[in-house]
């Protein structure tokens, strides 16, 4: 079955990914050429402690919002509604709960958020905590470069494994180069490359349809607008309480005790720049998810006579956001490009603050523990080559998910599913003074076996989900047509006709 033709990339789409590519890339150079030329463990995995909170604030804000997230959060509002918006509260709880740990943390003097395992419980429980952090990333980051590479390839024409490639190399490139300062302010810039995404999405698409008022009634009259839902059912795929609650504990754990964030909090040096990092980075996060839910809220109302899932144009939920961009942008050279700029931007970003963290982590909790007496110019060339040996197992994760098949959506709600007990296990140290170390690794183990049989035995065996039903009653176009004479895109009929089907997902997972 052919997809509708909507175009494909052109010279000059890629020539704006290059130059996102390269600015990110030069930037890292720029800091492994300046300062001390990460010439110390402190500088490399620290930025020497003396970050201002803006950078740190965008880097937390892009650290976890992946690629998957680009393009499942438009395609979880268009497929099922609103509801996914209440997210916005969950970050302000998560901020709340986080805020808690900040203090502890900022404290005493680590690089590794284990570290504290082994100081409030014993060494067992800090390489628990150092395991379960390798199962989570690894996994994790080879995921989010592939997914949305795979998702490209068959909408765009982008090349699979050159996508795979640009992204892992100059991610590696500039962790390793750059170190965390490089991070940091390549973070800023692909966060503001992913706003710019959003922004063009929203305004082309809701001129299409007459604004965006028009665009927020059509959706009303389609069942897409639905934000209170207090249902304690726990089989009703999004309600109030499993949104709000649930995902202020999901991201309570991604803010409060993971490593990637842990570390940033630790370049500010102070405690106070650090909670106000923390305090915009959770507005940036409502705003990034305004702008996505919104992006598939206007595609709604752009698709809502045809859609193209159902049709057949794309074959997953994940391609419905690239489709939608070339629809409105396939005539533009260059605005495409735009768009996967930003899909590249979030996998970047989320890439590098996982390099990052597991270099930082093997160093601490692994190599010190063999060599504690490794001198510092040695160390710090220990710790940059494990960021590029990080990078290029990341390559290869890639690899192992696109093996996955029908496992990858499990494999990326381990994520939530590891969450939630390294938030137990960090809150039974700082909360209980009581508890203790056989306490802390039994709970966590139960708890982990619990969470991933729960999570795991919902992917296998599915529950049935109940959305608003998707229309292609103003398809005017025949497969047989569309297979025989694409049409061009500067002839293509008004949009609602070219709706196509995603396949039935799951919520995008976080980050």
């Amino acid at each position: 079955m052919s997809f509708y033709d909507v175009g494909t990339f052109t010279a000059w789409d890629y020539v704006v990914l290059a130059i996102m590519l390269s600015i990110s890339a030069g930037i890292g150079i720029f800091y492994g050429c300046t300062g001390s030329r990460q010439s110390t463990t402190k500088e490399f995995l620290l930025a020497d402690g003396n970050m201002s909170m803006f950078p740190v604030a965008m880097s937390l804000v892009a650290s976890f919002i992946s690629a998957i997230t680009v393009l499942g959060t438009p395609s979880e509002m268009y497929l099922y509604g609103s509801m996914f918006w209440l997210f916005g509260f969950a970050y302000i709880g998560a901020g709340l709960v986080s805020s808690l740990f900040l203090p502890v943390f900022m404290g005493i003097n680590i690089t590794s958020a284990n570290e504290y395992l082994e100081m409030r419980f014993n060494r067992p429980t800090r390489i628990l905590g150092t395991l379960v952090f390798f199962a989570q990333m690894i996994l994790y980051l080879g995921i989010v470069v592939y997914a949305p590479a795979l998702a490209l390839n068959q909408v765009t024409g982008l090349n699979l494994w050159g996508s795979v490639m640009a992204i892992g190399l100059v991610c590696t490139f500039y962790t390793t180069i750059g170190g965390m300062k490089a991070v940091l302010w390549t973070d800023v810039f692909q966060v503001t490359v992913m706003m710019s995404g959003f922004l063009a999405v929203i305004i082309k698409g809701s001129m299409e349809v007459g604004g965006l008022d028009k665009a927020w009634q059509i959706c009303e009259e389609g069942g897409r607008i639905d934000f209170w839902d207090f249902s304690v059912d726990p089989t009703i795929r999004h309600t109030f309480w499993s949104v709000v609650v649930g995902g202020t504990f999901t991201w309570g754990s991604t803010y409060g005790v993971n490593q990637s964030q842990v570390q940033r909090y630790l370049t500010c040096g102070k405690e106070r720049t650090a909670q106000w990092a923390l305090f915009l980075a959770i507005v940036g996060m409502v705003i990034v998810v305004t702008a996505a839910c919104l992006s598939g809220l206007v595609m709604y109302a752009n698709f809502v006579e045809c859609d193209p899932y159902t049709m057949g144009y794309v074959t997953s939920s994940d391609q419905l956001m690239p489709y939608f961009v070339m629809y409105l942008f396939g005539s533009m050279p260059g605005l495409p490009g735009l768009f996967t700029s930003a899909v590249f931007s979030a996998a970047l970003s989320t890439v590098s603050s996982g390099l990052n963290s597991l270099a930082a982590v093997t160093a601490e909790d692994i190599v010190k523990s063999i060599w504690p007496d490794m001198n510092e110019k040695r160390y710090t060339l220990v710790t940059k080559s494990l960021a590029l040996f990080f990078g290029a197992l990341c390559i290869g994760m890639t690899y192992v998910a696109s093996q996955l098949g029908g496992v990858l959506q499990a494999a990326l709600s381990i994520f939530g599913m590891i969450g939630g007990p390294m938030l137990g296990l960090y809150s039974i140290g700082m909360f209980f003074p009581w508890a203790n170390s056989y306490g802390a690794i039994g709970g966590t183990l139960i708890s982990l076996t619990w969470s991933l049989w729960v999570g795991i035995g919902a992917q296998i065996y599915p529950p049935y989900v109940d959305r608003p039903p998707l229309s292609t009653d103003g398809c005017n176009v025949t497969m047989t047509t569309l297979a025989s004479a694409p049409i061009p895109p500067e002839a293509r009929p008004p949009i609602a006709e070219l709706y196509v089907s995603p396949t039935p997902g799951t919520a995008p997972q976080p980050g």
